[in-house]
């Protein structure tokens, strides 16, 4: 009987410690985190998770700071062809994704990653290496058809979903 007691007891507590621990597939609390790629040092975007809430980032051109939607444009120099269009947020199962990409005489020239999911070491591992891959291909296909990312596919979803919706926005074929 005092076995039996025993092999009872050690079970539930090894089943309420194998239900109680947290994997890295879970997330941080569903807090969302911005991460400017490749400044990371640089300004904090803030954090959102909604692709209604605008994104404050600081021009460093004009010193002055500005709020932007997704989708939306963030300069006035749109009659040449030009300015900084924010793509939506894309909620991946890893976390947020979202990129701004700036246009000049209607092309693409630069792509910045706003959002990357960043809940642990091994997100950021993953990103760092990405990113910089997804951004070249953007860049040079000058569309949002580029190829993902070997390792990183849920994120390059996320990026080629918001990086349309920045071409969309910034009304580029």
């Amino acid at each position: 009987m005092r076995r039996i007691t025993i092999w009872l007891l050690s079970t539930v507590a090894t089943l309420v410690l194998l239900f109680s621990y947290k994997t890295s597939t879970m997330g941080v609390g569903g807090e969302t985190s911005a991460v400017a790629a490749g400044d990371r040092g640089g300004t904090s975007l803030g954090s959102g998770g909604t692709s209604d809430d605008p994104t404050p980032w600081a021009d460093p051109d004009s010193g002055s700071s500005t709020g932007s939607g997704s989708g939306s444009a963030n300069s006035s120099d749109d009659s040449s062809g030009g300015g900084r269009y924010d793509g939506s947020v894309a909620q991946t199962r890893w976390g947020p994704v979202q990129v701004r990409i700036t246009v000049s005489g209607g092309r693409i020239t630069d792509v910045t990653a706003l959002q990357v999911p960043d809940g642990n070491f091994r997100d950021q591992q993953i990103n760092d290496y990405a990113v910089p891959i997804l951004r070249q291909a953007a860049i040079t296909a000058q569309s949002a058809r580029i190829d993902t990312v070997s390792g990183a596919t849920v994120t390059s979803d996320g990026y080629r979903e918001s990086l349309q919706a920045a071409i969309d926005a910034a009304h580029l074929k």
